[in-house]
């Protein structure tokens, strides 16, 4: 891998992680429109971690809060706590999709172009759905919790939006914007540096010495632009959220799709 290719898909990574046009959908069509390759196991690990890492800054007064309302007594702690037990809960979907059929979903859907297509058009119709039904005013409970996470667990499709399939829940399940926007990003943090400690383990496996990967540049170059393009994307996800403004990306994730769906028949 290169440095030009490797910048591109740190780009589309930390841009499409958080804005909701599906991260893994993108990646395949890049790799179909441009010939990009993913840069194996260790480019993996940076992009995730440095996605990862622009979450934690955007919200490390959330995090700050959090942690120390965790050990604190009182009305903040329990907040805290009930707060974190919220996102646990919200995990569970996932967790029991990841390990029981995340290598079926890759060895069906993995290359499969018009596969994506398709998912990327339901992406647009439930950002349509979200923009036009969505209630505002509530906050997560067990419930909203549970039903966001299962749209979470959806998104392993190739195509399905993860910030997408969340706040369009959440929204539809009448949780204020905001809230739904917080939620949505810090109960992605567990998954994305479980899954990286995942790819490091891997990474660190003697059996994947001999695995291609990108140089050390290529690293750097798809890290930086990961982090920097994530925070700008979370950032820009929020400002959408509290203004209600889906259907620019809805439509997008339509044509995107069409285009999947049109490149497959050619």
């Amino acid at each position: 891998m290169g440095v030009v290719e490797a910048f591109l898909l740190g780009l589309v990574q930390g841009l499409t992680e958080f804005l909701p046009v599906s991260s893994s959908g993108h990646l395949e069509l890049g790799k179909a429109l441009m010939g990009v390759e993913e840069g194996g196991l260790a480019f993996s690990v940076v992009v995730h971690g440095a996605t990862a890492m622009s979450t934690i800054v955007v919200f490390r007064k959330d995090i700050q809060g959090l942690l120390m309302g965790l050990v604190s007594r009182g009305k903040d702690g329990d907040v805290a706590r009930q707060f974190a037990g919220l996102v646990l809960l919200s995990m569970v979907p996932l967790a029991v999709v990841y390990f029981s059929f995340k290598d079926l979903i890759e060895d069906r859907l993995d290359g499969h172009l018009g596969a994506v297509g398709w998912a990327l058009l339901l992406t647009s119709g439930l950002l349509f759905w979200a923009q036009k039904k969505g209630r505002t005013g509530g906050r997560v409970g067990p419930l909203q919790a549970f039903v966001i996470g299962c749209a979470q667990a959806v998104a392993v499709l190739p195509g399905i939006s993860r910030s997408g399939a969340t706040i369009s829940a959440a929204l539809l399940l009448g949780v204020d914007r905001e809230e739904a926007a917080r939620f949505s990003f810090l109960m992605v943090l567990p998954p994305i540096l479980g899954a990286t400690a995942l790819e490091i383990r891997d990474l660190m496996d003697p059996l994947n010495h001999g695995v291609e990967s990108a140089s050390s540049v290529a690293l750097l170059v798809g890290a930086f632009a990961a982090f920097f393009s994530g925070w700008w994307a979370c950032k820009t996800m929020i400002s959408l959220v509290k203004r209600n403004g889906f259907n620019g990306f809805a439509i997008y994730c339509l044509l995107a799709g069409l285009t999947a769906i049109l490149i497959t028949q050619i």
